[in-house]
């Protein structure tokens, strides 16, 4: 008798396997670890997020270390406050904040004109971070890029209250700043794109049916969201950072997004339904609850996420936030991906069949 070897697959096959709606051998897992890079190597966080070279080389240790499927070298949106004149808070234990508004007027919103990715020092130093790992690792394992989309990106430029008032007044200086965000975000994306990164994450909290109404989104979020993700040069991921989505997952998969990241409030198993074939899932495990989770509470969590999510391909196991805290051990961080090796591999055999239709009218 022949035995047949058959070889893992690469953590690029398996996502790309997984968002073709198609099972591949395991679950793949996302741990977005760009708060832990400081800490691999024993720097100041200034130091880490301000240096391509320390990004990479922490993302290449930590890949090694936890065995996950992805890279995550521009985790911080804070940048782009940056890149527009901003000075950013450091914090050793969370990624950079942005601190006061850039824009305090209606007459600096009529004025703002944004950045050219190719003039920027910050921009460029990550898009530089980007390509060294895209030379280590090359088509085996995703780079995941992140931009702000331009509906949330004004919570940094204006604050949030100067925001909402804006948005309620309908003025046409909106209109304006919305415009010139999504040049920036598409510019920004597309260099990522260029240096390397297989997947950009549109980072959107904003849209989520937590902060807007749906009239909100309908006029503002979904129509910048389309014209911006259309014009991307690679495939983009919706995430909505925790925010739910269950009452406009039909909106985002209808961006042209490959797939939706949702948060631990939202039902996995009631949107993998609706999901299904249509666009792919990331989720949607608790990273605040998982700083004080045992080995046994991070397996359980993961268990029941790929009993939800993972049948039939389609679904990365990840978080909700998109960035998992520091205070989140090393021991949690392994147990997570060892019960996604465990519990996550094709056929799910044990997994309980679910009914396909939902009462919920969202979906």
């Amino acid at each position: 008798m022949v035995r047949v070897t058959v070889e893992p697959m690469t953590s690029m096959e398996r996502v790309l396997t997984t968002l073709r709606h198609k099972e591949p051998d395991t679950v793949p897992v996302f741990l977005f670890l760009g708060a832990h890079g400081a800490k691999e190597l024993g720097l100041p966080a200034r130091d880490y997020y301000r240096n391509a070279d320390n990004v990479a080389e922490a993302q290449l240790k930590l890949l090694e270390r936890y065995g996950h499927d992805c890279l995550d070298p521009t985790s911080w949106v804070a940048i782009e406050y940056e890149a527009m004149g901003g000075e950013p808070i450091f914090h050793d234990d969370a990624p950079p904040m942005s601190a006061a508004p850039i824009l305090r007027s209606a007459e600096d919103v009529r004025r703002f004109k944004p950045p050219r990715v190719a003039d920027t020092a910050c921009l460029q130093e990550a898009v530089r971070g980007i390509a060294l790992l895209k030379r280590e690792v090359e088509d085996r394992v995703p780079i995941v890029g992140l931009v702000a989309s331009p509906f949330s990106l004004p919570v940094m430029q204006l604050g949030y209250p100067a925001y909402l008032e804006l948005m309620s007044r309908h003025e046409t200086s909106l209109g304006y700043l919305l415009e010139a965000n999504t040049e920036f975000c598409v510019e920004w994306a597309n260099a990522q794109f260029a240096a390397g990164a297989t997947v950009v994450a549109y980072v959107d909290p904003v849209s989520s049916a937590t902060c807007s109404s749906s009239a909100e989104f309908g006029q503002f979020g979904l129509p910048t969201a389309k014209r911006a993700i259309s014009r991307f040069q690679g495939p983009a991921v919706y995430h909505l950072a925790s925010g739910l989505c269950s009452p406009i997952l039909d909106s985002l998969a209808a961006t042209g997004a490959v797939a939706v990241a949702i948060g631990h409030d939202d039902d996995l198993g009631r949107l993998k339904r609706a999901a299904a074939g249509r666009v792919g899932l990331l989720g949607n495990l608790n990273s605040i609850a998982a700083c004080r989770w045992s080995s046994a509470e991070a397996e359980a969590a993961v268990k029941d996420a790929i009993a939800q999510g993972g049948p039939g391909g389609g679904f990365i196991l990840s978080d909700g936030c998109g960035c998992i805290p520091c205070q989140v051990s090393a021991d949690t961080l392994r147990a997570i991906v060892d019960a996604a090796h465990r519990w996550g591999r094709y056929p799910l055999d044990w997994v309980q069949p679910h009914a396909t239709e939902t009462s919920d009218p969202h979906l």
